[in-house]
């Protein structure tokens, strides 16, 4: 399925052209285009953010299968179920007050939790990408996954403490992709760390008085 996948989307595999001795497909490109407008759309609380998630999730599933990037490609997958979930929350969602639901924060046990359990899922994930698949950074790839699935549902129940998430799990997304050869992707993560940035600060903006 896989390869039928891959095939169907050679067109779109096409070097656009070469920056750095590295191919820079027009599948790239595109996903990156609709990335930066997923960040924007998602700093400014805004539920257009989510259906330009799934497409660009979409795109880099491909991607990252085509460069042996299992971790990430199977991310690309849970994104797209995920968002459809944050679009509903962001929609119709409650906060624990039965209001509808705003920025808001993690109590201190829910943090504790979240890093447990992020961190626990590491290396399980590492070990299953090493040994049932052909990856050759299993660990490396199975780090950001992991992280990128607790800053998906931190966002999507409008919880501050995403942007911090997406700030570590972009910056060790760099070193990742730059590893890779992906350097449009490299440029883009390094964008989403400072965007991360922007987005805390925005969101503590909308933080209710007294957070």
């Amino acid at each position: 399925m896989l390869e039928q996948a891959l095939a169907s989307a050679a067109p779109l595999l096409v070097p656009a052209f070469v920056w750095w001795g590295s191919p820079i497909t027009w599948l790239e490109i595109v996903a990156v285009v609709l990335s930066l407008a997923m960040v924007w759309c998602n700093l400014r609380v805004n539920v257009t953010g989510w259906p330009l998630a799934i497409a660009a999730s979409a795109l880099y599933a491909l991607l990252f299968a085509s460069s042996r990037l299992y971790g990430e490609a199977t991310l690309q997958l849970l994104f797209i179920a995920v968002a459809f979930w944050g679009w509903w929350q962001w929609l119709l969602g409650r906060g624990g007050d039965g209001q509808p639901l705003r920025v808001h924060r993690l109590s201190h046990a829910q943090r504790v939790a979240i890093g447990c359990c992020t961190m626990a899922a590491w290396p399980l994930l590492g070990w299953l990408l090493d040994h049932h698949t052909d990856s050759d950074v299993p660990y490396l790839d199975a780090l950001p996954t992991v992280g990128s699935v607790a800053g998906q549902f931190l966002l999507g129940r409008k919880l501050i403490e995403n942007w911090l998430v997406w700030l570590a799990v972009n910056l060790f997304s760099v070193g990742l992709f730059a590893v890779k050869g992906l350097w449009l992707t490299t440029l883009l993560y390094a964008v989403f760390a400072l965007l991360s940035v922007a987005g805390w600060r925005a969101w503590r903006a909308r933080l209710p008085e007294g957070s």
